[in-house]
């Protein structure tokens, strides 16, 4: 006699059905296994006019502040030399003495006087710009997706990105681009097609390739479409 087997128990060489959990007990649907589902973890892109424009990078600019360094280090170490003479009871430094008579003799009026207080005016009101001023004008800000994050594109990266996207206009041969702070000047040289449909399409790539890069402040287009001079 057999043994009553328990009908919980699958028998041998019948195979068992595991338990499905659905997926919405779980949580985890097919978008969790797709490659795009990283863009839950990013911010979503905003608007082109997202924010507050960018403010220009500050420069370091340590070649200035190097220079009147050093002319200050110089100009201190001779006066202090020149005072150390005369303590010990040598005579002050020729150039001292001269500079000192020729500043009591001259006139305010005379032509030496007036050049030198044009180049002390002009050396102070640079220092005065460069101290006001941000600096780093090849440096255009691009727009903030994360706090306490900020980005840059060089102006002529940005440059070459616009005439990479200009060449492959149909019907374009060259293409010279300049990007400056407010404008991006394109110069087009197109060896077939007709000059205004190559123009309209250019307007339309650079338009969307300008937007593209992301600047805080966007320049405006100037296009320009030429055909090829004539060899010799």
């Amino acid at each position: 006699m057999s043994e009553p087997r328990d009908e919980e128990q699958p028998a041998e060489g019948t195979t068992q059905r595991l338990p499905v959990l659905d997926q919405q007990e779980t949580g985890h649907g097919d978008e969790a296994d797709r490659p795009d589902s990283q863009a839950a973890h990013e911010p979503p892109p905003g608007p082109e006019d997202e924010g507050e424009p960018e403010g220009r990078f500050w420069s370091a600019r340590r070649v200035p502040a190097g220079i009147v360094a050093l002319l200050l280090l110089g100009l201190t170490g001779l006066f202090l030399y020149d005072i150390v003479s005369v303590r010990a009871g040598r005579p002050g430094m020729y150039w001292r003495r001269e500079l000192a008579d020729q500043l009591a003799e001259r006139p305010l009026d005379d032509t030496w006087v007036l050049v030198g207080a044009g180049v002390t005016a002009v050396l102070g009101l640079w220092l005065l710009i460069l101290a006001a001023t941000p600096g780093l004008r090849n440096v255009l800000p691009m727009r903030r997706r994360h706090a306490g994050v900020r980005a840059g594109l060089h102006r002529d990266a940005a440059a070459t990105a616009l005439r990479d996207r200009a060449m492959e206009v149909a019907g374009v041969q060259a293409a010279r681009v300049r990007v400056r702070r407010r404008r991006a000047d394109v110069r087009a040289v197109s060896h077939f097609r007709e000059l205004d449909d190559v123009h309209t399409e250019l307007d339309d790539v650079l338009a969307d390739a300008v937007r593209g890069l992301g600047l805080s402040r966007p320049p405006s287009l100037s296009v320009r479409v030429g055909r090829p001079g004539r060899k010799g």
